[in-house]
């Protein structure tokens, strides 16, 4: 009875090991991916931001690369001051203040660029709202517009 009882306990140890291998393992591909699709996101936005940046003939596009700072480079594009970033130190009525003020700074940028300046209120819209923002960001940043669709947009 004695070894059937280490044989049973050995099967549950074993058991154990192989669970908490399989949950470690499972929590970490979990992680990579997650990580990953963030980065391949920035990575996305950031190219965009640059590209946008370079149309409108802004000297420091490269400014897309860094976290924050794409922030205050875009209130620029927009025609705002680039420290109206630090409404961000204040929580919630400066980050609500400093969304509304991005978004009006995309309005511009998109009208500047022959788009409709509602596209940047694509970041509003609950659930599906990032999507549509990325989608209109990557047409802004890299459609090629004939003069025929310019003159249309008038």
């Amino acid at each position: 009875m004695a070894i059937e009882q280490q044989i049973f306990d050995s099967m549950d140890m074993l058991t154990s090991f192989f669970l908490g291998s399989a949950f470690i393992t499972l929590l970490f591909s979990t992680v990579l991916l997650t990580v990953l699709f963030i980065a391949a996101v920035y990575i996305y936005f950031a190219f965009a931001y640059k590209s946008i940046a370079e149309k409108l003939k802004y000297k420091k596009s490269w400014l897309a690369w860094i976290p924050v700072a794409q922030w205050a480079m875009l209130l620029q594009l927009g025609g705002f001051h680039w420290a109206w970033i630090f409404l961000l130190l204040v929580p919630i009525l400066g980050w609500l203040a400093f969304i509304i003020l991005l978004i009006i700074a995309h309005w511009k940028i998109f009208e500047k660029l022959k788009y409709p300046g509602w596209f940047s209120l694509s970041m509003i819209i609950p659930r599906i709202g990032f999507i549509l923002y990325g989608i209109a960001v990557g047409i802004v940043a890299w459609q090629k517009k004939s003069a025929a669709q310019s003159k249309k947009s008038h």
